[in-house]
């Protein structure tokens, strides 16, 4: 456990380590390239090392002896049978993306993850790979993993995904598709969630060198075939995990700067920022980076975060020191994360004496003026490293807040607790 220390102002600039998302889709791409790629200022967490040993034991190598590049020595999509079993932890990201470049293998291959990952739906992305000739079935025949493989490559041609309540399922199947035996189209059906993420796929692919064409809305795509072609890769700082340097300066009426998340970024996490500017903080580029200033009092806001679920927590916190209702919808996807990130989110809020409703897609939040009705409490994290970081921004006001299990953060945020510290001044 980990009790927080409040302060009374905050002057500070950080910088996050880089973002999760864009080191994980560009392992896959270089992992797949012709030729050596470098990825520049990648993230090294529990997430990243299991999709970086699942490539090793791909065939791919990869060295990230230098924590500042990472060298990445692509098979040109020569994907080897492993040895055993190929265990992903809680990884959601991983699980779902190393399933379409399994597929690409020939051979069994064997996906294992955590207790949680055995109960998060991955049976979308299993169907749309069915439409391209794979072998794929899940072990308890729960539409969850562990998964089966036997895999003879992608056949290519037209596939449904049916529904894009993950993105990940659609970014899976984007990131191999150019190594069909035949052109791939692919059709998504139903409402596509978080597309920042897809668009952040398409961006990593046209960067690696294959160009896809999407419809507008993200329901069609045509995918040449090609490889991608390795190449010296830098990654933006992690929006999601700048979210809580925002959220603190917002909190407490001070001035947090996150020096390396640029201006435009291919993060949809960074539009985070307009919202707190809805409540009242001031945003500036600067040429330290984004400076957030909070105001003297927050104001609730009504807003959809279904392109931003990662960053939902953030706000919701932020959200019970704001005076008035924020009404935060479409965010029903936070079911299936790590937990159920809404009903976690809402118990704890509780816990901490805020008035939360939880509805199956929606929290409505009573905020009382700088948090005035909230009181400290031991928060439960549900082994998720959002929930123990978006409750630590509210320790920074409230005392008495403790976070239970804080060593979950090192699933995104190795050293998150080090460097919180350093902005409150407490070490």
């Amino acid at each position: 456990m980990i009790t927080i220390t409040p302060v009374h102002t905050l002057d500070a600039v950080v910088t996050v380590p880089g973002s999760k998302s864009l080191t994980q889709r560009a392992l896959i791409a270089a992992a797949l390239a012709d030729g050596p790629s470098q990825l520049r200022g990648p993230l090294a967490s529990e997430d990243t090392h299991f999709t970086m040993q699942a490539l090793r034991a791909m065939g791919i190598t990869c060295d990230d002896s230098n924590p500042d590049c990472w060298l990445v020595q692509g098979t040109g999509g020569r994907i080897d049978e492993p040895a055993g079993d190929i265990f992903l932890g809680n990884n959601g990201t991983a699980t779902r993306f190393l399933t379409s470049v399994a597929a690409l293998g020939h051979g069994r291959f064997h996906i294992t993850g955590s207790e949680r990952m055995a109960q998060r739906p991955i049976l979308p992305l299993m169907e749309a790979l069915r439409g391209w000739q794979v072998d794929i079935v899940s072990d308890g025949g729960t539409g969850c993993p562990p998964l089966t493989i036997m895999a003879s490559g992608l056949a290519g041609g037209r596939t449904v995904l049916p529904e894009g309540k993950s993105s990940q399922y659609l970014s899976s199947l984007l990131l191999v598709a150019p190594y069909a035996a035949v052109p791939a189209e692919l059709e998504v059906r139903g409402e596509i969630l978080s597309q920042p993420y897809v668009a952040m796929t398409l961006a990593v692919m046209a960067d690696f060198g294959i160009r896809v064409e999407a419809a507008p809305g993200f329901n069609a795509f045509r995918i040449p075939q090609g490889h991608y072609q390795g190449r010296t890769y830098a990654i933006e700082g992690d929006a999601s995990g700048a979210s809580y340097f925002w959220a603190a300066a917002a909190v407490i009426g001070g001035r947090v700067t996150v020096a390396n998340v640029p201006v435009p970024s291919l993060q949809g996490d960074a539009k985070l920022l307009p919202y707190l500017a809805r409540m009242g903080c001031r945003i500036d580029q600067t040429d330290a980076g984004i400076m957030v200033t909070g105001p003297e009092v927050l104001e609730g806001i009504e807003l959809d975060m279904g392109d931003m679920p990662d960053v939902a927590p953030t706000l919701a916190v932020v959200a019970a020191f704001a005076e008035g209702t924020t009404i935060i919808n479409n965010i029903g996807h936070l079911r299936i994360k790590e937990c159920d990130r809404l009903s976690a989110v809402v118990t704890e809020l509780r816990r901490m004496g805020a008035e939360v409703e939880e509805e199956p897609a929606r929290m409505i939040i009573h905020g009382k003026k700088n948090g005035s009705n909230l009181h400290g409490a031991v928060i439960a994290t549900y082994d998720d490293h959002r929930m123990a970081m978006s409750f630590a921004v509210a320790g920074l006001r409230i005392p008495g807040v403790t976070i239970s299990n804080e060593q979950c953060v090192v699933k995104s945020f190795p050293d998150f607790w080090e460097r919180f510290g350093r902005m409150a001044g407490n070490r």
